[in-house]
C-alpha cells in the first residue's frame, strides 16, 4: 500500500468549512513523477494531471465518516480505474481531493514510487486502508 501524504493546507480546510468529508465528492486525480504533488499545493489546478480520456470514473465512495472516543476516521472504498480503448499515465501519484469544494481543494496524496501505466483492458486498485481509514484525526 503506498503512503498517505496530505496537503498543508487540508488542516485549515478542516477549520475552516471547506471539508464536509462525509458528504462532499472526493475524487483521485493522477500525476506523473515529472510533475509530482508538493506538501503545499492547495488546490486541483495546481497540479498537472495525466489525460484521462480511457480511465473509468475517478469518483471515490464514502463507506464510513464518523468519530469514536473522540476519534474521526474517513473509510472509503477500494476504487478500480479502468484503462478502456486505450492506456492511462504514466503516473506516480494519486491525489485526492475534494471535488465538491469551490476550488478543488486538495486533501493529499499517494505515492506509489515509480511510474504505472494501465494498459487498455487492465485495471488499477486503489487500496484504501479499509481498517484504519484513509483519514484519521485523533
Amino acid at each position: 500500500m503506498a503512503t498517505f501524504t496530505k496537503f498543508y493546507s487540508f488542516t485549515e480546510n478542516l477549520s475552516e468549512k471547506v471539508h464536509n468529508l462525509g458528504s462532499d465528492t472526493l475524487t483521485v486525480a493522477l500525476t506523473d513523477a515529472a510533475h509530482a504533488p508538493v506538501v503545499t499545493n492547495t488546490v486541483l489546478a495546481n497540479l498537472t494531471q495525466v489525460a484521462y480520456t480511457y480511465c473509468s470514473t475517478r469518483v471515490v465512495t464514502i463507506t464510513s465518516s464518523a468519530q469514536t472516543t473522540g476519534t474521526y476516521k474517513l473509510v472509503l472504498a477500494d476504487l478500480t480505474l479502468t484503462a478502456t480503448g486505450g492506456a492511462i499515465g504514466p503516473f506516480r501519484y494519486v491525489v485526492l481531493y475534494n471535488d465538491t469544494a469551490t476550488n478543488d481543494e486538495l486533501i493529499g496524496f499517494f505515492d506509489y514510487g515509480s511510474d504505472v501505466t494501465i494498459a487498455s483492458g487492465e485495471t488499477f486498485l486503489i487500496d484504501f486502508d479499509g481498517t484504519n481509514g484513509a483519514i484519521t484525526l485523533a
